[in-house]
């Protein structure tokens, strides 16, 4: 009997095992597809109607669009969810009070459009590894935030996290700029600044959107595949109004090649619709983009469910580590000698941040010392909320 039910546990086990390995493997990859087909689009030439000849895939906001369009599909994931388990009659309490009205997350909803839409013209301006890394500057601007408005106390390793962090930026910022020497990219390297510097601003705007979903789920217990699925449903509505109107907008931003249209519109979106028809690349990286972002944020909250959210957090790490390498490999950037010393920096200060690293050797030395209160960890929940972070949201990106 007992060797029965050992067993059984063991094969419980393994199958638990073997689904988290595999959905870290998922969220790792599809974050990873995330922002390489954002890129990988960018990079491709394609006829389309503005001019007709072939030209850069020059459409951050169209881009933005379709990120919002994967995020919408998580609502109609938590729908098929919420569905099922209500014909199995399990249940519901989990999924929070459904009478919410929706409108609550226009604001969050309009803070992503505005970060994301910048994130994007950012990408189109620096390589694909800096946009990675860069958006983990929005810890600093968060901490900050929920500190303001949230009544969060932030301890000293959130501190010298935030200052490792800003000093990494800068060490990524100055070896964009002062150790350029392209790719295959077509970048100069005041573009490539400037494209840094729009990565950064835009997570200002992202920690405002973390810090009201922070008080938004903590008033309605709002599942986070809702939640992100109903941003995803207010970007892409809004969006793809704006869309009209920037077509006839007849000025465009600095692009980061030779500007290539015959009729100066803010973003065309016919062009870019030609140039989906024009090219399977472009097609693929696009779909690329709707496609992985709904499976990285399902496979990023099971993840933060079935183990936690540091571990979440280091698989973004690696995401971003691969992102870059990649870049490398594929010629899209060419190695600069400060950039892996400021991923260094940037890595160690996020780590320190989530009390991954530092603190927890204090309060080993704690243990053996008596020094109790010093060093006094924080609560499970605190860990779990990242200081303003919703954990469905790390990186957010997960937009990526």
């Amino acid at each position: 009997m007992k060797s029965a039910i050992s067993c059984g546990l063991d094969s419980t086990f393994m199958r638990g095992a073997v689904f988290n390995v595999a959905v870290a493997i998922l969220m790792v990859s599809t974050g990873t597809i995330n922002t390489l087909a954002a890129k990988w689009a960018d990079l491709n030439t394609a006829g389309g109607s503005n001019p007709k000849a072939e030209h850069y895939y020059d459409h951050p906001f169209f881009q933005a669009a379709t990120m919002f369009l994967g995020e919408a599909l998580c609502y109609v994931a938590f729908k098929i969810w919420f569905l099922y388990r209500n014909l199995q009659k399990k249940d519901l309490s989990t999924f929070g009070d459904q009478k919410f009205n929706p409108l609550v997350w226009a604001i969050p909803a309009m803070c992503d459009l505005c970060g994301t839409s910048i994130m994007y013209v950012g990408l189109t301006w620096t390589y694909a590894a800096s946009f990675q890394m860069l958006r983990g500057s929005v810890i600093i601007f968060t901490g900050l935030l929920s500190v303001a408005f949230l009544g969060n106390k932030l301890k000293i390793h959130h501190w010298v996290g935030m200052v490792t962090v800003i000093v990494g930026l800068v060490v990524v910022g100055v070896g964009d700029y002062v150790f350029f020497n392209g790719g295959s990219s077509g970048l100069d390297k005041n573009t490539v600044l400037a494209g840094d510097l729009l990565i950064v601003l835009a997570q200002i705007i992202t920690a405002v959107q973390m810090t009201v979903e922070e008080k938004i789920m903590k008033r309605y217990k709002i599942q986070p595949l809702q939640g992100v699925g109903l941003e995803g449903i207010f970007g892409f509505s809004t969006l793809t109004i704006l869309l009209i109107p920037m077509y006839f907008i007849p000025w465009h931003l600095p692009a980061s090649s030779d500007f290539w249209q015959e009729r100066t519109s803010f973003e065309d979106t016919i062009d870019a619709f030609h140039q989906w028809g024009y090219s399977a690349q472009v097609l693929v990286a696009s779909l690329g983009l709707v496609f992985s972002i709904a499976f990285f944020n399902f496979a990023g909250l099971t993840v933060t469910k079935t183990m936690n959210a540091t571990t979440r957090m280091v698989l973004d790490t690696l995401r971003s580590i691969i992102i870059w390498v990649i870049s490398l490999a594929v010629g899209w950037q060419k190695f600069e000698p400060l950039q892996p010393v400021g991923y260094v920096i940037l890595f160690v200060g996020i780590w320190i941040y989530y009390d991954l690293i530092i603190m927890p050797t204090f309060r080993w030395i704690k243990a053996k010392s008596g020094l109790k209160k010093y060093f006094a960890r924080g609560s499970s929940s605190e860990r779990e909320r990242l200081l303003g972070q919703p954990d469905y949201l790390i990186n957010n990106d997960d937009k990526d």
